[in-house]
């Protein structure tokens, strides 16, 4: 089985201080978040930035001062991911900028969802959009399923021709409004994909550790952090994202399987190391 990939999703979009103290919202904070889950494990970083009243933001400046503070402060360079989804509610152009500067991978929302009390939009059109950007700039997506019916969507973008493989994936569970993150939605998914795909998943709230121990038995990789989930157990608040990567990294241990450092996951994804 090849190694386990972490991805540590540090800040999101719906969160601020007030609910949670300890969430990474500054560059400096966020690159010291990144060296922590380094150091525990990861080696991916799912990046969400904020503005300087520390509210979401897809301005090109804010992702580009954070990355450069990442950087900085990280001597072991995990791989920086950028969300094109954004906040919810957020233009498609807006999301799409960020891709200009070239990170070596990016999130790809395959559809619309209910997302608790809001809409997530992503239309076809949309879709088609930020797939020419991603060829433009030279990108690699992660292909971001929150419901069965993306990957169809995959698939028939597939068809098209607007997207190629290989196709790595990430099923993003438990969210209200899409599909749940039982095991047996998990096991759907793995099923359907296209050939030539590899997955992750991220549990949202309860679901995270649950579908990461399947995860890590299964042969997918994980994602968990802040921006999927507060509590390192019930009623009991993480201290932060290391807390989370470290128990994933300690229980991939425990089950035999490796954990892939920020190279070797560069080549697992398809990923030149400049």
């Amino acid at each position: 089985m090849e190694k386990l990939i972490i991805s540590a999703a540090i800040t999101g979009a719906e969160l601020d201080k007030k609910k949670v103290p300890v969430l990474p919202t500054t560059p400096e904070e966020q690159a010291q978040a990144a060296k922590d889950c380094v150091a525990a494990g990861a080696s991916v970083i799912h990046l969400h930035v904020r503005n300087d009243a520390g509210q979401p933001s897809q301005e090109v400046a804010h992702f580009k001062r954070a990355t450069d503070k990442i950087r900085e402060v990280c001597q072991v360079k995990p791989l920086i991911q950028f969300s094109t989804g954004g906040a919810v509610g957020e233009a498609i152009e807006k999301r799409i900028a960020p891709l200009a500067l070239r990170p070596e991978m990016a999130s790809f929302n395959l559809g619309t969802i209910n997302f608790g009390e809001d809409i997530f939009v992503n239309t076809f059109s949309d879709m088609r959009g930020l797939a020419a950007a991603f060829r433009t700039h030279r990108v690699i997506p992660e292909y971001e399923i929150y419901d069965a019916g993306h990957v169809d969507n995959l698939k028939r973008l597939a068809k098209e021709g607007i997207i190629s493989p290989p196709y790595h994936c990430q099923f993003v569970l438990g969210v209200v409004g899409a599909l749940s993150g039982e095991l047996s939605g998990l096991l759907y998914l793995a099923e359907h994909l296209p050939a030539d795909s590899s997955w992750a998943v991220a549990g949202i709230g309860r679901f995270e550790l649950p579908l990461a121990v399947h995860a890590i038995l299964l042969g997918g990789h994980v994602r968990v952090g802040l921006e999927d989930n507060l509590y390192y157990a019930k009623g009991q608040l993480a201290t932060g994202n290391a807390q989370l990567v470290e128990r994933i990294t300690r229980l991939a241990k425990e089950l035999g399987r490796e954990v892939a450092s920020p190279d070797e996951a560069r080549q697992i994804l398809g990923i030149s190391n400049t």
